[in-house]
Protein backbone atom coordinates (compact mmCIF):
# COMPACT_ATOMS: atom_id res chain seq x y z
CA UNK A 1 0.00 0.00 0.00
CA UNK A 2 1.21 3.48 -0.83
CA UNK A 3 0.20 6.31 1.48
CA UNK A 4 0.38 9.98 0.53
CA UNK A 5 1.05 12.08 3.65
CA UNK A 6 0.25 15.81 3.84
CA UNK A 7 0.70 18.32 6.65
CA UNK A 8 0.28 22.10 6.60
CA UNK A 9 0.32 22.83 10.33
CA UNK A 10 3.56 24.79 9.94
CA UNK A 11 5.00 25.00 6.46
CA UNK A 12 3.87 22.57 3.77
CA UNK A 13 5.18 18.99 3.94
CA UNK A 14 4.41 15.97 1.74
CA UNK A 15 5.70 12.39 1.69
CA UNK A 16 4.95 9.20 -0.21
CA UNK A 17 5.31 6.08 1.94
CA UNK A 18 5.27 2.38 1.08
CA UNK A 19 3.37 0.48 3.79
CA UNK A 20 3.25 -3.25 2.96
CA UNK A 21 1.00 -5.51 5.02
CA UNK A 22 2.97 -6.89 7.93
CA UNK A 23 6.12 -4.93 7.10
CA UNK A 24 7.66 -1.64 8.18
CA UNK A 25 6.79 1.59 6.42
CA UNK A 26 9.38 2.91 3.96
CA UNK A 27 9.49 6.58 2.90
CA UNK A 28 9.84 6.75 -0.89
CA UNK A 29 9.99 10.51 -1.39
CA UNK A 30 9.39 13.72 0.53
CA UNK A 31 9.35 17.44 -0.13
CA UNK A 32 8.59 20.50 1.95
CA UNK A 33 8.40 24.27 2.03
CA UNK A 34 9.15 26.11 5.30
CA UNK A 35 6.98 29.09 4.36
CA UNK A 36 4.20 29.29 7.00
CA UNK A 37 1.90 31.44 4.83
CA UNK A 38 2.00 30.30 1.18
CA UNK A 39 0.44 26.86 1.53
CA UNK A 40 -1.95 27.27 -1.40
CA UNK A 41 0.93 28.10 -3.77
CA UNK A 42 3.34 25.47 -2.43
CA UNK A 43 1.29 22.37 -1.73
CA UNK A 44 0.26 21.15 -5.20
CA UNK A 45 3.80 21.46 -6.65
CA UNK A 46 5.10 19.52 -3.64
CA UNK A 47 2.56 16.74 -4.22
CA UNK A 48 3.61 16.54 -7.88
CA UNK A 49 7.28 16.44 -6.89
CA UNK A 50 6.74 13.62 -4.42
CA UNK A 51 4.69 11.54 -6.85
CA UNK A 52 7.52 11.95 -9.39
CA UNK A 53 7.09 9.80 -12.46
CA UNK A 54 3.99 8.19 -10.96
CA UNK A 55 0.59 9.71 -10.38
CA UNK A 56 -2.10 10.01 -7.77
CA UNK A 57 -3.50 6.71 -9.10
CA UNK A 58 -0.58 4.99 -7.32
CA UNK A 59 -1.91 6.22 -3.97
CA UNK A 60 -4.13 3.85 -1.97
CA UNK A 61 -4.60 5.96 1.18
CA UNK A 62 -4.06 9.55 2.29
CA UNK A 63 -2.92 10.65 5.75
CA UNK A 64 -3.25 14.29 6.74
CA UNK A 65 -2.24 16.38 9.72
CA UNK A 66 -5.20 18.00 11.47
CA UNK A 67 -3.28 20.65 13.40
CA UNK A 68 -3.62 22.52 15.64
CA UNK A 69 -2.63 25.39 13.40
CA UNK A 70 -3.88 28.74 12.15
CA UNK A 71 -7.04 28.61 10.07
CA UNK A 72 -6.02 29.21 6.44
CA UNK A 73 -2.89 27.07 6.17
CA UNK A 74 -4.43 24.10 7.92
CA UNK A 75 -7.53 24.30 5.73
CA UNK A 76 -5.40 24.13 2.56
CA UNK A 77 -3.90 20.80 3.60
CA UNK A 78 -7.17 19.26 4.72
CA UNK A 79 -9.10 20.34 1.63
CA UNK A 80 -6.33 19.11 -0.68
CA UNK A 81 -6.24 15.73 1.06
CA UNK A 82 -10.03 15.41 0.90
CA UNK A 83 -10.13 16.36 -2.79
CA UNK A 84 -7.39 13.90 -3.75
CA UNK A 85 -9.03 11.11 -1.74
CA UNK A 86 -12.44 11.78 -3.28
CA UNK A 87 -11.05 11.89 -6.81
CA UNK A 88 -9.08 8.69 -6.32
CA UNK A 89 -11.77 6.92 -4.28
CA UNK A 90 -9.41 6.09 -1.41
CA UNK A 91 -9.75 6.63 2.35
CA UNK A 92 -8.32 9.70 4.07
CA UNK A 93 -7.36 9.61 7.75
CA UNK A 94 -6.39 12.49 10.04
CA UNK A 95 -3.81 12.67 12.83
CA UNK A 96 -3.08 15.51 15.26
CA UNK A 97 0.11 17.12 13.99
CA UNK A 98 1.56 17.33 17.51
CA UNK A 99 1.30 13.52 17.70
CA UNK A 100 3.76 13.31 14.81
CA UNK A 101 6.39 15.45 16.53
CA UNK A 102 5.96 13.42 19.72
CA UNK A 103 6.51 10.14 17.85
CA UNK A 104 9.64 11.60 16.23
CA UNK A 105 10.97 12.53 19.66
CA UNK A 106 10.45 9.00 21.02
CA UNK A 107 12.14 7.57 17.91
CA UNK A 108 15.14 9.85 18.37
CA UNK A 109 15.43 8.86 22.02
CA UNK A 110 15.72 5.22 20.99
CA UNK A 111 12.36 3.98 22.25
CA UNK A 112 12.16 5.07 25.91
CA UNK A 113 9.94 3.09 28.22
CA UNK A 114 6.28 3.96 28.64
CA UNK A 115 6.95 6.15 31.69
CA UNK A 116 8.90 8.80 29.76
CA UNK A 117 6.89 11.88 28.79
CA UNK A 118 7.33 14.38 25.95
CA UNK A 119 5.95 17.91 25.79
CA UNK A 120 5.44 19.19 22.23
CA UNK A 121 5.02 22.91 21.50
CA UNK A 122 4.50 24.59 18.12
CA UNK A 123 4.08 28.20 17.04
CA UNK A 124 0.52 29.50 17.47
CA UNK A 125 1.49 33.12 16.71
CA UNK A 126 0.17 35.94 18.96
CA UNK A 127 3.07 35.03 21.30
CA UNK A 128 1.40 31.70 22.08
CA UNK A 129 2.09 28.01 21.46
CA UNK A 130 -0.01 24.98 20.67
CA UNK A 131 0.96 22.16 23.01
CA UNK A 132 0.26 18.59 24.09
CA UNK A 133 1.94 16.05 26.37
CA UNK A 134 2.60 12.38 25.50
CA UNK A 135 3.79 8.90 26.39
CA UNK A 136 4.99 6.37 23.82
CA UNK A 137 2.47 3.72 22.78
CA UNK A 138 4.29 0.81 21.20
CA UNK A 139 6.86 1.38 18.49
CA UNK A 140 4.73 3.50 16.16
CA UNK A 141 2.08 5.37 18.15
CA UNK A 142 1.74 7.79 21.06
CA UNK A 143 -0.71 8.30 23.91
CA UNK A 144 -1.80 11.90 24.50
CA UNK A 145 -1.87 12.74 28.21
CA UNK A 146 -2.98 16.38 27.92
CA UNK A 147 -3.91 18.81 25.15
CA UNK A 148 -3.91 19.88 22.50
CA UNK A 149 -4.36 23.37 23.87
CA UNK A 150 -3.14 26.88 23.13
CA UNK A 151 -1.58 29.36 25.55
CA UNK A 152 1.31 31.65 26.35
CA UNK A 153 4.64 29.87 26.69
CA UNK A 154 5.01 30.86 30.35
CA UNK A 155 1.55 29.50 31.16
CA UNK A 156 2.28 26.24 29.34
CA UNK A 157 5.58 25.90 31.20
CA UNK A 158 3.84 26.41 34.55
CA UNK A 159 1.02 24.00 33.72
CA UNK A 160 3.51 21.26 32.82
CA UNK A 161 5.99 21.67 35.65
CA UNK A 162 8.72 23.16 33.45
CA UNK A 163 8.60 26.26 35.68
CA UNK A 164 6.71 27.18 38.86
CA UNK A 165 3.36 28.91 38.38
CA UNK A 166 4.73 31.89 40.32
CA UNK A 167 7.99 32.66 42.15
CA UNK A 168 8.11 30.47 45.24
CA UNK A 169 5.22 28.22 44.14
CA UNK A 170 5.66 24.48 43.67
CA UNK A 171 5.33 23.25 40.04
CA UNK A 172 1.85 22.11 39.03
CA UNK A 173 3.19 18.64 38.18
CA UNK A 174 6.43 16.85 37.38
CA UNK A 175 8.23 18.24 34.36
CA UNK A 176 8.28 16.14 31.17
CA UNK A 177 11.44 14.28 30.29
CA UNK A 178 11.68 16.00 26.89
CA UNK A 179 10.49 19.31 25.40
CA UNK A 180 10.43 19.57 21.59
CA UNK A 181 8.94 21.52 18.71
CA UNK A 182 9.16 24.88 16.95
CA UNK A 183 7.32 26.55 19.82
CA UNK A 184 10.05 25.51 22.25
CA UNK A 185 12.68 26.89 19.87
CA UNK A 186 10.82 30.22 19.78
CA UNK A 187 10.54 30.52 23.56
CA UNK A 188 13.60 28.72 24.96
CA UNK A 189 13.62 30.66 28.24
CA UNK A 190 10.14 29.42 29.14
CA UNK A 191 10.22 26.04 27.32
CA UNK A 192 13.87 24.95 27.02
CA UNK A 193 14.04 22.50 24.09
CA UNK A 194 15.86 19.22 24.62
CA UNK A 195 19.05 19.34 22.49
CA UNK A 196 19.58 16.99 19.58
CA UNK A 197 15.95 16.11 18.86
CA UNK A 198 14.00 16.77 15.64
CA UNK A 199 12.33 20.18 15.56
CA UNK A 200 10.49 19.93 12.25
CA UNK A 201 7.60 17.63 11.40
CA UNK A 202 8.38 14.61 9.21
CA UNK A 203 5.21 13.91 7.16
CA UNK A 204 6.22 10.26 6.58
CA UNK A 205 5.57 9.56 10.28
CA UNK A 206 1.87 10.23 9.61
CA UNK A 207 1.73 6.89 7.79
CA UNK A 208 3.06 5.00 10.81
CA UNK A 209 0.57 6.61 13.16
CA UNK A 210 -2.36 5.96 10.82
CA UNK A 211 -1.43 2.33 10.31
CA UNK A 212 -0.94 1.76 14.04
CA UNK A 213 -4.34 3.30 14.81
CA UNK A 214 -6.11 1.34 12.10
CA UNK A 215 -4.69 -1.83 13.67
CA UNK A 216 -5.94 -0.73 17.08
CA UNK A 217 -9.37 0.05 15.62
CA UNK A 218 -9.49 -3.40 14.02
CA UNK A 219 -8.78 -4.86 17.46
CA UNK A 220 -11.83 -3.05 18.86
CA UNK A 221 -10.20 0.05 20.35
CA UNK A 222 -11.77 3.49 20.03
CA UNK A 223 -9.35 5.62 17.99
CA UNK A 224 -9.63 9.05 16.41
CA UNK A 225 -8.73 9.23 12.72
CA UNK A 226 -11.14 12.02 11.81
CA UNK A 227 -10.16 14.91 9.58
CA UNK A 228 -11.85 17.71 11.51
CA UNK A 229 -9.41 20.63 11.81
CA UNK A 230 -8.04 21.52 15.23
CA UNK A 231 -8.15 25.31 15.16
CA UNK A 232 -8.43 25.76 18.97
CA UNK A 233 -9.38 29.40 18.54
CA UNK A 234 -11.33 31.61 16.16
CA UNK A 235 -9.65 32.83 12.93
CA UNK A 236 -7.99 36.24 12.87
CA UNK A 237 -10.56 37.55 10.36
CA UNK A 238 -14.13 38.01 11.57
CA UNK A 239 -17.32 39.10 9.88
CA UNK A 240 -17.99 42.76 10.62
CA UNK A 241 -20.76 43.57 13.06
CA UNK A 242 -23.91 45.43 12.15
CA UNK A 243 -23.34 49.10 11.33
CA UNK A 244 -24.12 51.58 14.03
CA UNK A 245 -27.35 53.43 13.68
CA UNK A 246 -27.03 57.11 12.91
CA UNK A 247 -28.66 59.32 15.51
Amino acid sequence: MRILCIDTSGGSAVALVDAPDGGPTTPLASASSPDPRRHAEALTPLVREVLGAGSVTDVEMIAVGTGPAPFTGLRVGLVTAAALARGRGVPVHGVCSLDVLARQAFDALGGPDGRAEVLVATDARRREVYWARYRALGDDDVERLAGPEVGAAAQVAAANGVAPAAPGDAPAQAAPDVVVGPGAALYPEQLPPTPGLPGLLDPAVLARLVRARLARAAAGEDVDLGTEPRYLRRPDVHLPGAPKRAS
